[in-house]
């Protein structure tokens, strides 16, 4: 972008990855007006901005995506200058019980954007931009040794992927048909603090912790390649504002794990941490049948974005791991708040009379 844009949606910013990327633009942006768009369901939570939600270029905004006249209205009052898009349904299991709640918010929901931003902005892209953050899981699954590059043909296996995959391509035909300034990333798994404990790392944690069974699809044998959160907001950062119209950028972290090989990795860290004999949390895992079209391997070639925008990750998978075991044992409220159901109270709490 030429200059920088001034006010920016952020829609997703109660989640996980979306609250990292709302904190990176508040602190380090304080120039920019950044309004958090979030409808709250079960993966959102206010408590994830505590530190910044008293700062006066950050606004949190409650509604949904899906809702056509709600973001007419929304894109009508506030008049951004950009987009940066977040706000998905992404648990893979969930959209297997339930893929038309996934086609709604990832596919209706990214063009109720779309529309809402080309009607406001009328042609004149100058200094304005979509960003939308997307997965790797639209590429669907490889071999042992492939990777995924920008220009890997789309083959989605899930309900979730299916409709992310979608998203994708709509947002690029808004590109080419009618000139919208639009950038994709599309991202390995995440990892880190404010992690909603149903994905596996976290979920992994709470359980070791807690001296229950740690769950692990199948036999454990599905990689994935994984990437710490604060170098993904750091990536979004540089994309958004660095990329050319039009551009798709991977974003991965360079660490490939077998699914048990993590789990062993955090029980061997666990243990460590909390004073136990090395191994007793390994007689936690439990295998379970494995999930429906699972994947058997990603893998994120990331070259394009280092080599065009000097973006890499800044820490190995190890030492990412360590942090984020640190901060879940040091926010042991955060995570019985979530489990309990009662981080659902924050924002009754904090915004319901604002």
């Amino acid at each position: 972008m030429n200059t920088p844009a001034k006010k920016i949606i952020i829609t997703g910013g109660a989640g996980f990855i979306g609250s990292h990327v709302v904190r990176r633009f508040v602190t380090n942006y304080p120039d920019y007006q950044i309004i958090n768009l979030d409808k709250l369901t079960y993966a959102g939570n206010l408590a994830n901005l505590k530190d910044i939600e008293h700062l006066p270029n950050y606004r949190f905004v409650k509604g949904d995506i899906v809702d056509i006249a709600f973001i007419n209205s929304l894109f009508e009052q506030e008049k951004p200058d950009a987009v940066i898009h977040l706000a998905a349904e992404s648990h893979v299991d969930r959209s297997i019980t339930n893929p038309l709640e996934f086609v709604m918010t990832n596919v209706v929901g990214t063009v109720n954007l779309l529309n809402a931003a080309k009607n406001l902005w009328k042609g004149n892209y100058e200094n304005k931009r979509f960003y939308h953050v997307s997965t790797d899981e639209v590429y669907g699954t490889l071999g042992e040794t492939d990777m995924f590059r920008e220009d890997t043909a789309y083959d989605p296996h899930s309900p979730y992927s299916a409709s992310k995959a979608g998203s994708d391509h709509f947002v690029r035909a808004y590109h080419d048909t009618y000139g919208l300034n639009t950038v994709i990333s599309n991202c390995s798994n995440n990892y880190g603090s404010y992690h909603f404990p149903e994905k596996l790392i976290p979920l992994a944690i709470h359980n070791i912790t807690q001296n229950k069974p740690v769950p692990v699809y199948g036999k454990g044998e599905n990689v994935r390649d994984w990437l710490w959160v604060e170098d993904h907001a750091r990536a979004i950062d540089v994309i958004f504002h660095k990329a050319a119209a039009g551009t798709t950028y991977n974003i991965g972290g360079h660490n490939e794990w077998k699914n048990i090989d993590l789990i062993h990795l955090l029980c061997n860290i666990l243990d460590r941490k909390l004073g136990r004999e090395q191994g007793e949390s390994a007689k936690l895992i439990t295998y379970v049948t494995d999930r429906a079209g699972h994947d058997l391997r990603y893998a994120i070639d990331a070259t394009k974005l280092k080599n065009e925008l000097g973006w890499e990750p800044s820490i190995t998978f190890e030492e990412g791991l360590e942090k984020t075991v640190e901060w879940y044992l040091a926010n042991q409220k955060w995570l019985d708040d979530v489990t309990s159901g009662h981080y659902q109270d924050y924002y009754k709490e904090q915004y319901a009379d604002r």
